[in-house]
């Protein structure tokens, strides 16, 4: 089962340029947004992540344990 698509416009200059420079490695630019967007998204829930710990380790110094 495909994922339900949406539509976005860009400046084609952009989008040609994004082409002729990652089109040979991701194979189309939908590909390539697709590619970095996800990418951008493990980057946030990484650094989410580190947040958490430095809450958690925070409050076990606060309560002694660290």
């Amino acid at each position: 089962m495909t994922e339900p698509m949406r539509s976005v416009q860009l400046p084609a200059e952009l989008c040609a340029a994004v082409e002729q420079k990652y089109g040979q490695k991701h194979g189309s630019l939908d590909a390539f947004l697709t590619f970095m967007m996800r990418e951008l998204m493990h980057d946030d829930a990484l650094r989410m992540d580190e947040e958490e710990q430095r809450v958690v380790e925070q409050r076990l110094r606060d309560l002694g344990y660290m």
